[in-house]
């Protein structure tokens, strides 16, 4: 059985790359989510904005049949 060095040098230069390429490009895809994505999501906002949900304790908000359960489901999609 004949081994070609050069062959498999080349083999594994391209693997070695493909692995620092793959690994660079996961590191600048969590730089960019972590720049895109807000610090805090949750906090109240400022300026002249105003809240829209306002949470009354008398409304249930869960649907009473299941035709209405999945009606929603189909509606939200959740």
């Amino acid at each position: 059985m004949i081994v070609s060095v050069r062959r498999w040098a080349g083999r594994l230069r391209f693997v070695a790359l493909f692995l620092v390429c793959t690994y660079a490009m996961v590191q600048i895809l969590g730089i960019m989510s972590s720049w895109i994505a807000p610090v805090d999501k949750y906090k109240e906002p400022q300026g002249r904005a105003i809240k829209v949900f306002h949470s009354d304790p008398d409304i249930r908000m869960e649907p009473d049949t299941i035709t209405e359960r999945l009606r929603l489901f189909y509606w939200m999609g959740e």
